[in-house]
């Protein structure tokens, strides 16, 4: 197979192809060696990245003059449109990143062979580095050839479907370049390594929405297979439990496009918080979210002595409460720049027994958590706007996580007989 140097190719893929036609490229897939080494080895690899480092090891095991490979593969991510892994022969190098959407915009992109397979379906592009007055129609062959290159191929991986924005590019250090038997085997292996890249591209979609849409602890046991209506454990957990104040008011009285935009700054505010102090975010309900910090191995239910993991629950809750209320604050003063005005919120954090797994219908499921640890948090936070504060805590938490809490009295709850007290937080001190 030839790839001249400058040309844009336009191949048939196989199932366009008459049947008898299709019998020299079997064969061919058949003696080649990386074919045989990805149905065989690669298949079972562990992820999208040892699979690129191997494959640039074996490809010069095979012979083929390959100093750099990069491999890119789209996926559905609400950050990013894709991932890609790049492989160095010179000194073994791996390197991995996600592709940001917003970089499809940028020249980065819309200068890149990239889009020239992406979105005017050539069959391969070929950039000759080493040879007089070279065509260096995209920005990354200059870079290549000053850091010695001597050639550049990009070739589409074509997924089920027809789903063609994958793509394999392979560069060159060595005199000439590759050599058109290099190329063949790359080109035959491209339909073996498709289906095993689809297979590492459902696996990891699959992992990453289901950590996008119910979290990184529900959405791994739900991939670990726990779906089935029923399947819960009963955890002991700190429970965060907060909601936006007069939200019913800026709905009525903000474009819908522009409150929606308030809604996620303040989710960025309060879900940011809780997931960098390692909690899951379990439930976004209208403007107020639910989300917890399991306590691994703990004595809630024995007393007050606690284990370190314990005490490493209570201690990131409280930090991702004050951390919230200094970002809210931080976006604050923002909108009042902007002549807006300033949100007002309310966080609750109360410690209890609930069970942790899925709820709902047979044909619709929601991983969450349930009991009356999580509906005593509601009711701890509608007390905020009462007593004009951002935080409170439940006497229970008080109790087995003593600190420097302010008694703010006993009020009564909906559902509860006595009295519950509630505490807030010293500003000037900070709990162990």
């Amino acid at each position: 197979m030839k790839f001249p140097s400058s040309a844009l190719l336009q191949a048939p893929a196989m199932n366009d192809m008459p049947l008898e036609d299709t019998a020299p490229i079997l064969e061919s897939w058949t003696s080649n060696e990386i074919v045989e080494w990805l149905l065989l080895e690669g298949w079972n690899l562990p992820d999208f990245t040892t699979l690129v480092a191997q494959l640039g090891r074996r490809l010069v095991q095979a012979g083929v003059a390959v100093d750099r490979i990069r491999v890119t593969m789209r996926t559905l991510h609400p950050t990013v449109v894709g991932f890609g892994v790049s492989w160095e022969a010179d000194g073994d190098k791996v390197d991995s990143n996600g592709v940001p959407h917003e970089l499809l915009e940028t020249p980065l992109y819309l200068e890149s062979p990239y889009r020239v397979l992406f979105e005017q379906n050539a069959a391969a592009v070929r950039r000759r580095l080493d040879i007089p007055a070279p065509l260096l129609d995209f920005p990354i062959l200059a870079d290549l050839r000053d850091e010695g290159y001597t050639d550049y191929v990009a070739l589409p991986i074509h997924f089920s479907g027809g789903r063609k924005k994958n793509a394999i590019t392979l560069a060159s250090k060595h005199p000439g370049g590759f050599s058109g038997t290099d190329l063949k085997l790359v080109y035959d292996a491209l339909p073996a390594l498709a289906r095993i890249l689809e297979t590492f591209q459902l696996r990891l979609m699959s992992r990453e929405l289901l950590t996008t849409y119910i979290g990184k602890w529900a959405g791994n046991r739900v991939f670990e297979g726990r779906t089935r209506r029923g399947d819960v454990d009963t955890i002991d957990a700190v429970i965060w439990f907060c909601d936006l104040r007069a939200s019913t008011r800026l709905a009525e009285s903000m474009p819908p496009e522009a409150f929606l935009n308030l809604l996620n700054r303040y989710f960025d505010c309060m879900a940011g918080a809780v997931m960098d102090h390692g909690g899951e975010v379990l439930r976004f309900i209208g403007d107020a979210m639910l989300a917890i910090f399991p306590i691994q191995n703990s004595q809630v239910d024995c007393g007050t002595s606690l284990s370190p993991q314990c005490r490493a629950s209570f201690r990131s809750a409280l930090d991702a409460a004050r951390d919230a209320a200094q970002r809210l604050e931080t976006y604050n003063d923002e909108r009042r720049e902007s002549g807006e005005e300033a949100l007002e919120i309310g966080i609750a954090l109360h410690v209890g027994r609930v069970l942790y797994g899925n709820v709902g219908t047979a044909s619709r499921l929601e991983f969450t958590v349930t009991g009356a640890a999580a509906n005593y948090a509601a009711r701890v936070e509608s007390l905020c706007k009462v007593l004009h504060e951002t935080i409170l805590v439940s006497k229970r938490f008080v109790e087995i996580y003593p600190g420097n809490y302010l008694p703010l009295g006993s009020h009564t709850f909906k559902g509860y007989e006595e009295p519950q007290q509630v505490f807030g937080l010293d500003p000037k001190a900070r709990n162990d």
